[in-house]
């Protein structure tokens, strides 16, 4: 992978992360810097979300005491200029869900497009 792509992942990955953090999930200001004005996701329940959706029921200043998220198994992959595609684990009150994003470079930076979880029994 050439240095561009590699640092391309990276900033993905690095904003992924942020995401998951309960200190960056309780900002509104903070997710609107990572969601794409488009965002769409598919939740591991099943649920349809979309920038809205997910600004309600995460950015109301309140920080989760719930246990962390822990993450494994990710991996990046340039698609095209500016679309990097990530997969990883996560494990979560007990609940585990495989998990892939599309993030796209824009003019403010790499913003979360698309996410699907699915559950792992």
């Amino acid at each position: 992978m050439t240095d561009e792509r590699e640092q391309d992942v990276r900033a993905a990955v690095d904003g992924e992360l942020r995401l998951l953090d309960p200190q960056v999930r309780a900002c509104e200001e903070r997710v609107l810097e990572l969601l794409d004005p488009e965002f769409t996701e598919i939740g591991a329940s099943g649920r349809h979300w979309d920038r809205n959706s997910i600004l309600a029921a995460t950015g109301d200043g309140t920080v989760s005491d719930d246990a962390p998220v822990h993450v494994a198994e990710m991996s990046g992959v340039v698609l095209a200029p500016g679309v990097v595609h990530l997969t990883y684990a996560t494990e979560h009150a007990g609940r585990r869900a495989r998990r892939s994003s599309l993030w796209r470079l824009t003019e403010s930076g790499w913003r979360l497009y698309f996410h699907q979880g699915t559950p792992v029994g």
